[in-house]
C-alpha cells in the first residue's frame, strides 16, 4: 500500500477502516488559489482547447420553485469519446473554477486550466483514454447563464433576480447537457470541494446514469462554522454600497470593496495553520512595525493581493449565489440526518480522498461518508493524504495523492478493457 493516507478499499461489511500512518511530505509553496503554472504543468498539458456553448431553451425548474426559461451551458470537452460513449468522465467545479479544466487558449496561454495537473494526457485522469467534460455552472460568471446576462423577461441583467440555484439543480442541468452529447452513462463524476458535493448528488439523482464517484477534500454537509465564513463573506458584498441591490451593472460599478473581503476571508479557509506558518509566519513587510492601519504582516499583503486580484475578474452575485448552494447542501436533511438513508439510492462505487489538515472540509466529513456507504454496502475506497496544504490540497501536487487518483482511473480502464469497450 502506499504511505501517507488511510484506506478502506471495496468494504461490503461493518469493517472499520485500517490507518496507516505516515509521515508529511516537504510543503509545496504555493501563492494563489489555484496551483501554480508551474506546479500544474507537469507531464504534458491536453494543449490549446476551445469553450463551447450549448443552449437550451426549455424551462429548467428548479428547488426553489423558481425556473429557468432560457439559459446556455458553456463547457469543454478533452480527448476522444469512444463508440459507444462509455468513456465519459464528468469533472464539476468548485467556488471560483469553471469549465476550463485543462489546457490552454490560443489567445491567452497563461489561462491554464484550473486542474492542468490532474487531466491530461498520461495524467491521473489521462485523455487518452477518457473523454472528459468540464460544465460553467449556471449562476457563474465564466460563460453559463448567469446574474450578469440579461433576463428574457425583462431584457436586462437578472442582477439580484437571478434564481437562487443549488447543487441539485447543477446536476440537473448537467444531465440535460449529458443527453445532448448523447452519454447515457458516465465512466466517473468526479470534483473536489463544491465539485465533490455535485458528484455525491449525481450518485444519489441519477445512481444509472454514473458507474464511479470521485469526492475529493469535499463533505456531505457544511458545518455552522463554514456557513457562518459564508455569511460573513456576503455580508461584506451586501453591505457595500457599490452593490446596489445586485444591480450595480446597470450604475457600472463593481462592489470591489466586499469583493475584496469575501475573498480574504474565503481565502484564510483554504489555507492550513501550518501552511500559514511557513510561508508567512510574523514576517514584516518593512521590518518594523508601521504603527498603523496599513500592510504591517506579509500575511496581510497576500490576502490583500488575493482580494484585489479576485475583485477584477469575479461576480458579485455569482459568489452570493454560489456560496448560498454551498450552504443549502445537505441530502441526508429529507432522511432525517441520516446520510446512510440518503446514500441507500446509490449504485456507483467510489473513491473519496481526504486532506489531514483540511480543517474546512476535514477528513472526520469524509470517513462519516465512508461509513454511510460501508453501511449500504457500497464499494468505496478512501484515501486520507497527510499533507500541510489545508483545502488547497486537492488543487496540487502530491504524488501520493496523484498516484491514488490514477490508480482508481486505471482500474476504470481495466474495467472498460475487459467489457471490450475500451
Amino acid at each position: 500500500m502506499l504511505p501517507g493516507f488511510f484506506v478502506a478499499r471495496d468494504q461490503r461489511s461493518e469493517d472499520g477502516l485500517q490507518l496507516i500512518p505516515a509521515k508529511r511530505p516537504p510543503a509545496l509553496i504555493h501563492k494563489d488559489r489555484l496551483a501554480p503554472s508551474h506546479l500544474r504543468r507537469n507531464i504534458m498539458s491536453i494543449g490549446i482547447v476551445s469553450p463551447q456553448v450549448m443552449h437550451f431553451d426549455q424551462p429548467l425548474p428548479l428547488q426553489s420553485g423558481a425556473a429557468l426559461a432560457d439559459y446556455s451551458l458553456t463547457y469543454e470537452t478533452y480527448g476522444t469519446l469512444n463508440a459507444d460513449k462509455s468513456n465519459a468522465v464528468l469533472v464539476c467545479h468548485a467556488l471560483n473554477a469553471s469549465h476550463h479544466v485543462a489546457g490552454v487558449y490560443a489567445d491567452d496561454p497563461d489561462n491554464v486550466g484550473w486542474w492542468d495537473n490532474m487531466v491530461g494526457p498520461g495524467k491521473s485522469l489521462d485523455t487518452d483514454r477518457f473523454f472528459v467534460i468540464g460544465v460553467n455552472n449556471l449562476g457563474s460568471c465564466f460563460g453559463s447563464t448567469g446574474p450578469m446576462h440579461a433576463n428574457p423577461a425583462t431584457g436586462q441583467p437578472y442582477g439580484a433576480d437571478f434564481p437562487v440555484v443549488t447543487v441539485e439543480d447543477w446536476v440537473n442541468a448537467q444531465a440535460r447537457l449529458a443527453d445532448r452529447l448523447g452519454i447515457d452513462c458516465f465512466a466517473a463524476v468526479m470534483g473536489g470541494s463544491l465539485g465533490g458535493m455535485q458528484a455525491l448528488a449525481w450518485s444519489m439523482m441519477y445512481p444509472d446514469r454514473l458507474r464511479h464517484c470521485l469526492v475529493i477534500a469535499s463533505t456531505p454537509k457544511l458545518s455552522a462554522q463554514n456557513i457562518a465564513f459564508n455569511d460573513v463573506a456576503r455580508q461584506a458584498i451586501l453591505t457595500d454600497q457599490q452593490y446596489h441591490g445586485g444591480d450595480f451593472y446597470a450604475h457600472g460599478v463593481v462592489p470591489k470593496n466586499g469583493l475584496r473581503v469575501a475573498r480574504m476571508v474565503g481565502h484564510i479557509t483554504y489555507l492550513s495553520d501550518d501552511d500559514m506558518a511557513e510561508k508567512f509566519g510574523r514576517d514584516l513587510r518593512s521590518g518594523q512595525y508601521q504603527f498603523g492601519y496599513g500592510v504591517d504582516f506579509e500575511i496581510e499583503s497576500y490576502l490583500r493581493y488575493q482580494g484585489d486580484k479576485f475583485s477584477t475578474y469575479f461576480d458579485a452575485n455569482t459568489y452570493l449565489l454560489i456560496t448560498k448552494a454551498l450552504d443549502y447542501f445537505d441530502p441526508a436533511r429529507e432522511f432525517g440526518g441520516d446520510l446512510a438513508k440518503a446514500f441507500a439510492r446509490t449504485r456507483a462505487r467510489f473513491l473519496l480522498v481526504s486532506f489531514t489538515t483540511d480543517w474546512r472540509f476535514s477528513p472526520e466529513r469524509s470517513r462519516e461518508m465512508v461509513q454511510a456507504l460501508v453501511a449500504n454496502k457500497r464499494r468505496v475506497s478512501y484515501a486520507e493524504i497527510d499533507a500541510p496544504h489545508g483545502h488547497d490540497a486537492f488543487l496540487l501536487d502530491d504524488a501520493r495523492y496523484m498516484k491514488v487518483v490514477r490508480e482508481y482511473y486505471a482500474s476504470i480502464w481495466t474495467e472498460l478493457q475487459q467489457e471490450g469497450r475500451a
